[in-house]
């Protein structure tokens, strides 16, 4: 009874089973996975979660993996507009401080005296309140004199931002300081030659690479299927003008054709990468749905459909085209893997995404100019570890896609 039943199962169900029996193709797909939740949820999980992560101290560039130093957080002299839930996971919120990595400090009077991380022989002096608080800047008439700072008075006086009289204790001014914005940070993969957080920049450069991969694959798909499957239909002088594009887009190389469109559209930037990358990646799709097209075209199943008098649009989309899906599930994460790598090299170029966004191409490009530097070696070692890893996982599940939807492998 159970093997009746089993027998009624689609072929796709035994390709899902081949799939799940194949361990590399599986660690493949636990690598995309983890990188689709760190693309979604964004800056929830980036321990630097200011916009493209850019949040660095020059006094902290260029430290090794590991790296632990204090961070005083000092309040910037004006208000940050907080952003909402969604706009804070996919673009980020400016920090409402200024960060300063500290070698020591002292609280002498009214200013806290800090020795910055790396420079034992300058001293830089802020004034208490300045560091909790945005204070009003220009002339107030809430206070007598010309200080917006009152610390003759208990507890302390001030104009905050809004022209409004505030009050704090200088106990509590202390301890907030101190228990609050002064922090030992960790910063697990080093620091870039900016200071600014290599983890969280890895992190953010996989929305980029995968957000570029995926439109650059649905761009490819869509010119390709959509070209590929009226050349191989319909033959004849459309065919031939469609493989006349395919040779003349096939003789450019895939970089020299990215520069072009990149200047056509005299543009640089996310969108400009997003296209340019899609054009170049839609001639492999086209060749192989014409060429299953032609074939699939002359069955009897597109017989009997004509016979019917079904439209060709319909025998395309509905009959023919359901035939090709496997195979375009495994180009389409080949040429995934495909986009990755050539964003990168757009980006290592300047031709891509700018900065400061983050993406492992800009990275890697950064890291290319501190060669020979010393602490410098992981700003190329692990953008390029990353770039590998998310390359291999694409290329291990189209093997094991092709591998799965493969007719004899169903027949076993």
């Amino acid at each position: 009874m159970t093997e009746n039943h089993n027998s009624h199962h689609s072929p796709y169900y035994y390709a899902y089973l081949n799939l799940k029996s194949n361990g590399l193709a599986m660690f493949g797909v636990v690598i995309i996975i983890v990188a689709v939740l760190i693309t979604v949820l964004g800056y929830l999980i980036i321990p630097d979660n200011t916009p493209q992560t850019n949040q660095g101290s020059p006094q902290i560039k260029k430290q090794l993996p590991f790296f632990t130093v204090d961070i005083l957080h000092i309040h910037k002299n004006h208000k940050v507009d907080e952003a909402g839930f969604l706009e804070a996971l996919y673009q980020g919120q400016e920090s409402e401080y200024r960060i300063v990595p500290l070698q020591d400090y002292r609280i002498e009077g009214d200013e806290i005296v800090v020795t910055p991380y790396g420079d034992s022989m300058q001293e830089s002096r802020f004034s208490l309140v300045n560091v909790i608080a945005p204070v009003f800047v220009g002339d107030s008439d809430k206070l007598p004199g010309e200080s917006n700072v009152d610390y003759s008075t208990n507890p302390i006086t001030y104009v905050n931002i809004n022209n409004e009289i505030k009050t704090i204790s200088r106990s509590e001014l202390i301890s907030t300081i101190e228990d609050e914005l002064i922090e030992s940070r960790t910063y697990w993969l080093g620091t870039d030659s900016s200071g600014r957080d290599m983890l969280s920049r890895l992190l953010y450069g996989t929305r980029i690479s995968l957000g570029i991969g995926f439109l650059a694959v649905l761009i490819s798909l869509t010119l390709g299927v959509f070209l590929g499957a009226i050349a191989g239909y319909f033959g004849g002088k459309i065919d031939s003008f469609i493989v006349w594009m395919f040779s003349v887009i096939w003789s450019i190389p895939g970089i020299m054709l990215v520069i072009a469109i990149s200047m056509g559209l005299q543009n640089k930037g996310v969108m400009v990468a997003f296209l340019a990358v899609g054009l170049t990646m839609w001639v492999e799709v086209a060749r192989v749905v014409r060429g299953q097209f032609k074939v699939l075209k002359e069955k009897q199943f597109v017989e009997a459909a004509q016979a019917f008098g079904y439209k060709n649009r319909r025998i395309i989309f509905k009959h023919i085209l359901p035939n090709l899906v496997g195979s375009l599930v495994v180009l389409a994460t080949s040429n995934f893997a495909a986009a990755i790598i050539l964003e990168a090299g757009l980006s290592f170029l300047g031709l891509s995404v700018q900065p400061p966004t983050p993406s492992w191409g800009i990275m890697i490009s950064e890291g290319f100019d501190s060669i020979g530097t010393p602490n410098s070696w992981h700003l190329i070692v692990l953008p390029g570890i990353a770039i590998s890893l998310l390359v291999l996982a694409f290329n291990l599940l189209g093997n094991g896609l092709r591998d799965a939807l493969d007719p004899k492998s169903l027949l076993k």
